[in-house]
């Protein structure tokens, strides 16, 4: 069974940073997307950003050169690192995964989220 565990979410100051992790657990054949959604209270889960098995990666305008995506393939993993943090990036984090368990048909996957708080 696969299962996306988060870590890396807390509260911090306006101007500071924070690192997201992401590991994809079980028999997996393959990975084709990775990547982050957010969502605050009251909206809607927005895509933070993303990165393919070809290393192509997309971000929403707003995290533009704060925010980095990087995975780690071997590992099965996907970090964002969050830089310049504004209260406006505060909400919920989702680890999310496209891939192929060993066996089975591509399906969509999500973590469980986690909560972080920018304080002004």
């Amino acid at each position: 069974q696969v299962q996306l565990v988060e870590s890396g979410g807390g509260l911090v100051e306006a101007g500071g940073s924070l690192r997201l992790s992401c590991v994809a657990s079980g028999t997996i054949s393959s990975i084709d997307t990775m990547g982050w959604y957010r969502q605050a209270p009251g909206t809607q889960r927005q895509l933070v950003a993303s990165i393919n098995k070809l290393g192509r990666t997309r971000y929403r305008d707003s995290v533009k050169g704060r925010f980095f995506i990087s995975n780690n393939d071997s590992k099965n993993m996907v970090s964002l690192q969050m830089n310049s943090l504004k209260p406006d990036d505060t909400a919920v984090y989702y680890c999310n995964a496209f891939l192929r368990p060993e066996g089975s048909s591509e399906y969509n996957y999500w973590g469980q989220g986690t909560q972080v708080t920018v304080s002004s």
